[in-house]
């Protein structure tokens, strides 16, 4: 093989190779590939002419021409996340919320026609309705109904979003935060609610133990008071039952005498008995009297 040979065939290797790559390129600039849960939209001059839906790869020879686009909008679910959203609450309070939405496109038309910029669109409605639903809350009832005010955001934004082919799915606050200086006033009222918190509950306290001091000293006394009304009815009763046998009522009534004596201040004379014997008085006029041997303020003996 002649050198003249070698460089026709080299040639025609490269001439079929570029033939080839024209015609790979060509292939692909004709076909469309969509996957699932995608759309691809045809415009022509930036008009919208056609819609391919179905999974695949679709032969568009009018592709090839540069006033012909094709672009590619998905369908499947996304989610945008909106940081530091400043909102006063019902009492001024400045508020930094941050929400998250979930949503997905069901009219792929009109997120690309109806609206210049459906994603900037959709930032501006996410603000205002935090500052309009949000505004009317105050800080604490924001904190305790968190579900249900996400639930009433994504209402409002879906109505909006409705009209650019958008589906929102949810929309909850995903955090509350305050500004430094709030946050700091914030703390010193809380903590004075505290401590007059504090103040009522030991005042409350107070007040309720005094109570159950003087209920339960009331009750003592009414106990007590029936006890002693029962015990004049214990001793008749025992009386009653002593009279059954007399001479056990005569000794408890001898020692009951005799109880009620004082030995220091008092003599009994017993056993004086008959008309021989000498009365209380004579014997009396018998016992010596005690004389106090004390001397006097003058040293004499009395």
């Amino acid at each position: 093989m002649t050198s003249q040979d070698t460089l026709q065939l080299l040639l025609g290797f490269g001439v079929g190779a570029g033939a080839l790559a024209l015609l790979s390129a060509l292939f692909r600039a004709m076909t469309v590939s969509v996957d699932d849960r995608q759309v691809a939209l045809v415009t022509v001059f930036g008009k919208f002419t056609q819609k391919l839906s179905r999974p695949g790869l679709h032969v568009l020879p009018i592709a090839l021409f540069p006033w012909v686009k094709v672009q590619h909008v998905s369908k499947a679910r996304d989610f945008r996340s909106y940081k530091g959203i400043h909102v006063n609450d019902s009492r001024g309070t400045t508020m930094l919320v941050d929400l998250w939405v979930e949503l997905h496109l069901v009219d792929s038309m009109k997120s690309q026609f109806a609206v210049t910029d459906w994603d900037k669109a959709l930032q501006s409605v996410v603000a205002h309705a935090a500052i309009s639903i949000l505004g009317k809350s105050d800080f604490q009832q924001v904190l305790q109904d968190r579900q249900e005010l996400g639930e009433r955001l994504r209402a409002d934004i879906a109505r909006e979003a409705e009209r650019w082919g958008l589906s929102i799915d949810s929309a909850f606050i995903q955090q509350i935060e305050l500004l430094p200086e709030v946050a700091t006033e914030l703390s010193k009222t809380i903590a004075a609610r505290l401590e007059r918190a504090t103040a009522e509950i030991e005042a409350t306290g107070r007040l309720e133990v005094a109570q159950l001091e003087a209920d339960t000293s009331r009750e003592v006394a009414t106990l007590v008071a029936e006890a002693r009304a029962q015990y004049p009815l214990a001793i008749g009763a025992a009386l009653e039952t002593l009279k059954k046998t007399p001479e056990v009522l005569t000794a408890y009534l001898e020692l009951y005498e005799l109880s009620q004596l004082r030995p220091g201040r008092t003599v009994a004379f017993r056993g004086f008995e008959g008309q021989q014997a000498l009365r209380s008085a004579e014997a009396a006029m018998l016992q010596g009297l005690a004389v106090d041997q004390s001397p006097l303020i003058d040293g004499s003996k009395r």
